[in-house]
């Protein structure tokens, strides 16, 4: 029996949770850094019977995975990797294969080489692996890639993606600028890619740089490709609100003319030729908007997918949990799934 340990109960935990254990999977912790729900049954996450494992403080969590020895720990918190920072090399140092819904997380090596590196040789030494997977595996991964291998020759791949922020949680919420004036927005999302392509590489050595979503699918498709990354660039554009809209997450009105978030185009040119154009749009939405993926691989023949008012939330939790086996098979280290096959259901 797969055991394992909840790292973050927040939204998705509720899924990942039930998910994992309606697999067999045997749950033996859980940390977070929620004061109110600290030492409570996981039930208060569930919304269920009395599961008798309780949520313990990330002030804890160290001693209690050398305690529960769990074979996997599902990491549901933020999204950049500096932000992971001490639960994935906790997880590293004491020998725990980790898997994390961070974006980031999914190909760190174009955008947190140095922390990657780190994480990398830790997991290395104490024999676990580390990735990053969830929605962008199946859906901006290896639904593409599958269509990239039914075409003859391939010219550009463009993807548009869309999510709303509500469903993910107040890190989430912030991080797209979701709330803000569009003066803070300039200031304090769109000006990070306001730079050279000198200072971007700087700020990516340094551990310093903040990548969009798609900055690191884009470097999952390469690697899966197998193709060579030339240049590549990022935008980060406000989206703005129409009329004033409520959002749950941030516990606030934001009023018409300020941001509900943004869209985040990244550009990608191969030495091989083929141009990946993507964009991902992450806002608080209106009654009338919902997810979207948009995809089209172009070249001989032209491809175009689109899938609407995908189950986002569910589906990013459904596939952390399918990706344990293929986890805990795989070779140490910090291993992206682009190495690890295709994504597959597992019972």
């Amino acid at each position: 029996m797969i055991k394992f340990v909840q790292y973050g109960c927040g939204k998705m935990s509720k899924y990942t949770m039930r998910y994992a254990m309606e697999r067999g999977y045997e749950l033996v912790g859980a940390i977070d850094i929620n004061e109110d729900i600290i030492g409570k049954d996981v039930s208060c996450i569930l919304e269920g019977e009395d599961v008798g494992v309780k949520i313990t403080s990330v002030s804890d969590a160290k001693d209690m995975l050398k305690d529960a020895k769990p074979d996997v720990c599902i990491v549901t918190t933020m999204s950049l990797m500096n932000d992971l920072e001490e639960a994935l090399k906790m997880c590293a140092e004491l020998g725990i294969n980790a898997i994390t819904t961070c974006e980031e997380a999914f190909y760190p090596f174009n955008s947190s080489p140095k922390l990657t590196k780190e994480i990398d040789e830790m997991a290395r030494k104490n024999n676990c692996t580390i990735t990053g997977s969830g929605y962008q595996d199946a859906f901006w991964g290896n639904l593409i890639s599958t269509i990239c291998g039914a075409t003859n020759k391939i010219t550009k791949i463009k993807g548009r993606t869309s999510y709303n922020v509500e469903d993910y949680g107040i890190a989430l919420a912030e991080a797209h600028g979701a709330g803000l004036t569009l003066d803070e927005f300039d200031s304090k999302i769109a000006s990070v890619d306001k730079i050279s392509d000198e200072e971007r590489k700087k700020m990516i050595d340094n551990g310093e740089y903040a990548p969009s979503y798609m900055w690191n699918t884009n470097g999952w498709i390469c690697d899966k490709l197998g193709l060579t990354v030339d240049k590549q660039t990022q935008e980060c554009i406000p989206q703005i609100a129409k009329e004033d809209i409520y959002s749950s997450t941030l516990n606030m009105t934001i009023k018409k003319g300020d941001a509900t978030g943004m869209s985040a185009k990244v550009t990608t040119t191969t030495k091989e030729g083929i141009i990946i154009e993507t964009e991902c749009v992450g806002k608080v939405y209106d009654e009338t908007e919902f997810d979207s993926n948009d995809w089209t691989v172009i070249g001989e023949p032209d491809t175009h997918m689109i899938i609407n008012r995908p189950a986002t939330v569910e589906l990013t939790c459904a596939t952390i949990v399918n990706r344990i086996p293929d986890l805990i098979k795989c070779d140490a280290g910090f291993v992206p799934t682009s190495k690890m096959g295709e994504l597959k259901y597992n019972r």
